[in-house]
């Protein structure tokens, strides 16, 4: 979503956030169907992807997908489990503090690293096999945000997730 005009009320309403989030788990998708790996630090190429993830070359629209810790527990209970491993979700960050989906169309930086937000993350069929049925549904409006690595440099958990203006 394109922010209305500076010195408006809803600009000013689209760009505070209560507070930054943070990065609490990187993974990395090396190849198809092989399961995701944990990692403490990834370098971010701009225009590209994560080195290591299968999609480092990507549309540019999906240099890497974000998901909210917040939503873990929910997916989890929608899908007649008592909690989910992030990897199971296939996210390359879980982070939290920060509404995902009011990043879309917007930049926002997470350490060194700046990013746009440009879409949804909308679950896969996969999640029918890894949450079992319904899993799909149980995903649907929680999937997280897609992002374009506009500059590159390296990812953190632990990293702060803030708001930048364009």
């Amino acid at each position: 979503m394109e922010l209305p005009p500076p010195g408006t009320g809803l600009h000013r309403l689209m760009t505070r956030f209560p507070r930054a989030g943070e990065v609490r788990w990187i993974g990395l998708r090396p190849a198809r169907d092989v399961p995701m790996q944990a990692v403490a630090q990834v370098d971010a190429i701009a225009g590209g992807g994560l080195a290591g993830d299968r999609y480092k070359g990507g549309s540019g629209k999906r240099g890497l997908t974000l998901i909210q810790a917040e939503h873990l527990p929910v997916i989890a209970a929608l899908a007649g489990h008592a909690s989910i491993a992030p990897a199971t979700l296939r996210r390359n960050l879980v982070v939290s503090g920060i509404p995902l989906l009011a990043l879309k169309g917007q930049r926002f930086r997470i350490g060194e690293v700046l990013l746009e937000g440009t879409e949804p993350c909308d679950p896969c069929s996969r999640m029918e096999d890894a949450l079992g049925p319904g899993g799909y549904n149980a995903m649907r409006g929680m999937g997280g945000l897609c992002a374009r690595i506009l500059e590159g440099g390296t990812l953190r958990v632990g990293d702060a997730l803030a708001w930048q203006p364009a």
